[in-house]
């Protein structure tokens, strides 16, 4: 059975890349779009009031087949997430980004001067084309001008450490489907920190169990070092050391580090049972 997170298909209406797999009543070719300097929710309905279900950065890609009420129905290709996202604020699709944000959050700005006004903050990871540059400043296709050194092109200047990347949001708010660093939450946290990695990662936290080679860890919790990472039924972290957990949880409404053993005894108390799975990075 289908996925309905990951498959481009509602209603009657799915992608031509799913004839043949899938039953619809019509298969539409999608339409290539790019996400803007704002941050997008990616709702579950075609309705602004609908549930946040994951967020397009900056520059990612949304194939859209769909628009109703004001919304595309489409599916991020980073990491395949379905849903709706208000139209007018997609960008129509010219070349593929050259660059992504290394800063936690990069200030872009309206004139190549720090001190003209501000335009966006676009989130780690972001996708960028940097067209020209003036001094230390370079000015981003549609999105502003921004210090060049929050900057690298695809494919280089990866962390080898997704920790530390993931320390980076020490304090960043919760927040359901988010993905940056406005707020985000667990799986978010995770997807972002192996992205800064130059790793690929599954947007929800049952995707990512298979992320990883699985670990045999007991009761005691021995055996856990620095990038593991810990699953509950809904639920992620990763690991600091051997003993303290990093993870964006609605208790602390925020990123915050817990000794492991305190987590765990924490949300088996609340009925969400023991962790589900260990992987190592």
């Amino acid at each position: 059975m289908s996925d309905a997170r990951t498959t481009l298909a509602r209603s009657g209406l799915a992608s031509t890349a799913l004839e043949g797999l899938i039953a619809a009543d019509r298969y539409v070719e999608p339409r290539l779009m790019l996400g803007g300097p704002a941050l997008l929710p990616i709702r579950r309905e075609p309705k602004s009031v609908s549930e946040r279900i994951s967020e397009l950065l900056a520059g990612e890609q949304f194939d859209v087949i769909d628009e109703k009420d004001g919304f595309a129905l489409g599916q991020a290709t980073r990491d395949g997430y379905v849903g709706w996202i208000e139209a007018a604020y997609l960008a129509p699709f010219e070349a593929l980004p050259t660059h992504r944000v290394l800063a936690l959050r990069a200030p872009t700005f309206v004139a190549p001067d720090i001190r003209s006004p501000l335009m966006h903050m676009l989130s780690m990871n972001a996708l960028v084309t940097p067209w020209r540059t003036e001094g230390s400043l370079v000015e981003a296709r549609g999105m502003g001008w921004m210090p060049a050194s929050h900057l690298a092109p695809i494919g280089e200047a990866f962390s080898n450490d997704p920790a530390s990347v993931a320390l980076q949001f020490l304090g960043t708010p919760y927040l359901w489907g988010g993905r940056s660093s406005l707020g985000l939450d667990c799986s978010g946290l995770i997807q972002q920190a192996l992205y800064a990695c130059g790793r690929s990662c599954p947007r929800d936290s049952d995707m990512q169990q298979a992320v990883g080679a699985p670990l045999d860890i007991g009761l005691d919790l021995k055996g856990l070092r620095r990038n593991d990472t810990v699953f509950w039924k809904g639920h992620v972290g990763i690991m600091l050391d051997a003993e303290r957990l990093l993870h964006a949880n609605a208790f602390h409404m925020r990123v915050e580090i817990e000794p492991l053993a305190e987590a765990v005894a924490r949300i088996e108390a609340a009925g969400n049972g023991p962790p589900a799975a260990f992987r190592r990075l």
